[in-house]
């Protein structure tokens, strides 16, 4: 303990500050942003308009300290906790299928201090395992059987077990991520591709050919394409949140003025909050949440690049990819880009289990910049 206590408190180099006002300035933006969102939902629903920021701004609070501890402590640990990490959210993911639905999905352990969402975790975990096998083997990647076989093993069961919730978002994020991780890491392209394509067949196939597994996406599909069919019923979702983007023009209603948050667009604190943003804020303040996290993604890779080593140069590319893969397919499933996936805002969307692994998931970033220039073998 005293070991630790040395460690944390001994002076450092200090963390990249460009990537801690961002971090910061995401989070202090989501906190207003969801208050804004959340509060006639709360009032609604729960008589107290504080339903929603309450539990968020605490774990706000304990997440920037959980990223300045994780900020503090050598990155290098995780190649001991790759697996023992791996192996708990596995075992989550299975628990979680027992669990009560919530909206016909099974993707949250109720526990006596709230909800956990497992998903969290395993993309955490495979970000972990994936960068700790490739910077050992990173001289075989180009050989199918370390470039493709034990990452085809690792996320076949997370994906298996997320379609069981079902929960294809996360399916197809954490098969993004590690899609990236393997490119990045060096699989041979020929590998490469053929493990994508045989991703894409086996989630298309589970998709059409098992319509029980994901009962709801053939229907999100046909809202997808036109949702006006059903205004009512499974487009009612997207044509109100086209309503509120439209509303909003190029400077907004203003902030706390939307009229759609009134129990219109279902989830306008999780989900749907960035239409929310469009509504209030208008096109000027989407295209601040967009520049935020495109300078999120440039200052990741500028730490990436200037990594000690390749553990710590996949462990960012990793996580700053989640954040921002997470945040395109949020914005495109708002504006009616893509099928309505359910996936939530990183930094402005409710959920403590989600704010408190990107939090942590910056302090690993930040533990890596500490260390830039000091090249390890």
């Amino acid at each position: 303990m005293e070991k630790w206590k040395q460690k944390l408190l001994q002076k450092q180099p200090m963390a990249d500050l460009p990537m801690v006002i961002l971090v910061i300035t995401l989070v202090l933006f989501g906190l207003v942003m969801l208050f804004s969102a959340s509060y006639a939902v709360g009032s609604y629903r729960f008589q107290d308009p504080y339903t929603y920021i309450r539990p968020q701004a605490v774990f706000a609070v304990v997440g920037l300290i959980a990223m300045w501890i994780a900020s503090r402590v050598d990155y290098h640990i995780y190649h001991h906790l790759a697996f023992p990490i791996l192996g708990v959210s596995l075992v989550l993911l299975v628990v979680v299928l027992f669990m009560p639905e919530y909206n016909g999905c099974k993707r949250w352990i109720v526990t006596p201090f709230g909800t956990l969402q497992p998903s969290e975790i395993a993309k955490f975990a495979v970000v972990l395992v994936f960068a700790h096998i490739i910077s050992l083997n990173h001289s075989k990647m180009q050989q199918f059987r370390y470039g493709v076989v034990p990452f085809l093993v690792i996320l076949a069961p997370i994906a298996g077990l997320m379609l069981l919730e079902p929960h294809l978002s996360g399916t197809v994020l954490i098969l993004g991520i590690g899609g990236i991780l393997m490119f990045v890491g060096g699989t041979g392209l020929r590998w490469f591709a053929l493990a994508i394509g045989g991703v894409i067949a086996v989630v298309a196939c589970a998709v059409v050919l098992l319509p029980d597994l994901v009962p709801y996406a053939m229907s999100r599909l046909e809202s997808w394409l036109d949702p006006f069919a059903d205004p009512l019923g499974a487009g009612h979702q997207t044509i109100q949140s086209l309503y509120a983007i439209g509303s909003g023009g190029a400077t907004g209603l203003g902030l706390g003025n939307s009229r759609q948050k009134h129990l219109y667009v279902p989830e306008p604190q999780n989900d749907f909050i960035f239409s929310i943003i469009c509504e209030e804020l208008g096109f000027i303040g989407a295209m601040l949440v967009v520049i935020l996290f495109v300078a999120l993604l440039l200052r990741g890779m500028m730490i990436a690049l200037h990594a000690a080593d390749k553990f710590g140069s996949l462990l960012v590319v990793g996580f700053v990819v989640q954040v921002v893969m997470q945040a395109v397919l949020n914005i495109a499933v708002v504006t009616n880009t893509i099928p309505n996936t359910g996936i939530s805002l990183p930094f402005f969307s409710s959920g403590g289990t989600s704010l408190m692994m990107l939090l942590g998931e910056m302090g690993i970033v930040l533990s890596v910049s500490r260390q830039a220039g000091q090249t390890r073998y």
